[in-house]
């Protein structure tokens, strides 16, 4: 298992600046979305509940186990955690997930429409495609189990009627993710939606793309439609 994490200063550090980088780029409203960052073998620090994410102290933050246990802290995590520890339990590589409601993206996922069509070579290489995870309750149980089966596979999903979640290997990269996709379903509505009019990518454009993944550090994703 990967073992080199961030310290408790560096991921608190990192979540509190990722936090007001979702807030003013409009991906998140009010007390909406969540971070999460492994810190350890055991150990998540985490956004509370009931906070904005453009307004949070690294003293809000919590610390937990893998099972959801608070470690460390005086506020509660969100109910929404149980999806980022699952997805720690499916990818032991994964160091850092991001939650959030990018607007574009949400309608997407509200729609049920994947953002999976070879048109951007950025979006190719970082995302493939992103798929949409079925519907769950929120906070319920159901959360996680809809995004287990993507954990080693895509590098972030669309939660039907929800939003949109990232994961990777540090936390910077799991936001940026979250960037691309918004940027990804925005470059999809406006040639499919507006414009009207899309040229997709070939089969071999989008193999050729696919096989640059590994020059540019990318160790998973979908592929999509072709």
């Amino acid at each position: 298992m990967k073992t080199n994490y961030l310290s408790a200063k560096e991921a608190k550090r990192a979540i509190i600046d990722i936090g007001q980088r979702m807030y003013v780029r409009n991906f998140v409203a009010a007390n909406d979305g969540n971070i999460s960052v492994r810190t350890g073998d055991n150990e998540v620090w985490a956004t509370p509940t009931g906070v904005s994410k453009g307004f949070m102290k690294k003293s809000m933050l919590v610390k937990v186990d893998l099972e959801g246990n608070v470690l460390e802290g005086t506020h509660k995590p969100s109910s929404e955690l149980k999806m980022h520890l699952r997805a720690y339990k499916e990818n032991p590589a994964l160091r850092s997930v991001c939650h959030a409601h990018p607007p574009i993206c949400t309608s997407f996922a509200i729609a049920g429409i994947p953002l999976d069509a070879p048109v951007l070579a950025e979006a190719i290489i970082t995302l493939g495609d992103v798929p949409i995870a079925p519907y769950a309750e929120l906070g319920s149980k159901e959360v996680p189990e809809v995004i287990a089966p993507y954990c080693h596979t895509h590098n972030g999903v669309l939660l039907a009627n929800h939003g949109a979640v990232t994961w990777a290997e540090d936390p910077y990269a799991a936001y940026y993710r979250l960037e691309s996709m918004e940027y990804y379903a925005n470059i999809l509505m406006i040639t499919d939606k507006i414009i009207g009019k899309q040229n997709t990518l070939t089969k071999e454009q989008v193999e050729r793309l696919l096989a640059m993944r590994e020059k540019f550090g990318v160790k998973q994703g979908g592929i999509p439609r072709i």
